[in-house]
């Protein structure tokens, strides 16, 4: 792992620094399945606090890894499962989530490697917004969610006739109990992300984000709405969660709606916080407050 982290491409320096993190961090914290009859779900940690997942369809054994930066890792769990990996669906380019690519396909050939932006390592296949394909008998449909980066897309996962609980991989666009930084984007556009694509989507559905943020993000959820007692369970079980080295992942889109700020700019009580009356400009609001909020200790 170490010389497949440190490769002879120069870093921008906050990839090094993740990096260095990832060897400290990285035996802390636990992979983890979620079974369902219809698919299964392998958590994986990689670096400091992102997470890869093993999409398994149940029905065919056929497997696609999600934003795989850390490929070894990935290989030692698809010959775990005795599946056969065929997709890499990658949410963005970023070093932290498009970084493996391209040793992803080395190690295992003939991979297909979707991704909505050309800056995605290893691209086979560039995805029109609501583009749908099948891995195995499991139904992919492919949200574009342009702000974090202009070509960040979320896969939406289905089974036809199943009544068990769609998944859906967010990448840095939702978090739970947040969102993303806007790099590339503004607020009209996370409000269209996250209240207008991902909230239509069924409340049951599972969130499966690309970061391991949960405390931090409510903290600052607990700062904007401290009378919230939803956030401040939430946080108490992330706590406990994390100190034992197990992910707070995955969420559902009911559970975010209850203590997501961002989720919940069209409520009063977030709306007052930021003194604001829009959603969009409370969005706009939250996020430049998150951005330069100090997270407590405690």
């Amino acid at each position: 792992m170490t010389t497949e982290l440190f490769s002879s491409s120069i870093k921008a320096p906050f990839e090094v620094q993740a990096q260095a993190a990832a060897l400290l961090h990285s035996a802390v914290r636990k992979s983890s399945l979620v079974e369902q009859a219809n698919m299964k779900i392998e958590l994986l940690p990689a670096l400091s606090d992102n997470y890869m997942y093993l999409l398994i369809d149940t029905d065919t054994r056929e497997a696609a890894i999600v934003d795989p930066v850390e490929p070894i890792k990935v290989v030692e769990a698809v010959r775990k499962h005795g599946v056969k990996l065929t997709t890499v669906l990658t949410t963005h380019h970023h070093w932290d989530h498009a970084g493996g690519n391209e040793k992803m396909v080395k190690l295992m050939p003939n991979l297909k490697v979707y991704g909505a932006d050309d800056r995605v390592d290893a691209i086979t296949k560039k995805i029109p917004d609501s583009h749908s394909f099948k891995i195995g008998s499991l139904h992919i449909k492919c949200f574009h969610t342009p702000c974090h980066t202009t070509g960040h897309v979320c896969y939406y996962v289905t089974k036809e006739n199943s009544t068990e609980p769609p998944a859906v991989f967010t990448g840095d666009t939702l978090f739970v109990a947040g969102c993303g930084k806007f790099f590339e984007g503004t607020a009209e556009q996370m409000y269209r992300a996250l209240i207008e694509i991902l909230g239509s989507l069924p409340p049951e559905t599972r969130v499966y984000c690309g970061h391991e943020y949960t405390v931090s993000n409510l903290k600052f959820a607990r700062h904007v709405e401290p009378d919230n007692e939803v956030i401040r369970k939430k946080l108490a079980w992330a706590k406990e969660k994390c100190d034992n080295g197990e992910p707070t992942i995955p969420s559902t889109l009911a559970d975010e709606l209850t203590f997501n700020p961002f989720m919940r700019v069209k409520e009063k009580s977030v709306q007052d916080h930021v003194k604001q009356t829009s959603p969009v400009e409370t969005m706009r609001s939250l996020r430049k407050e998150k951005d330069s909020f100090r997270v407590p200790k405690e």
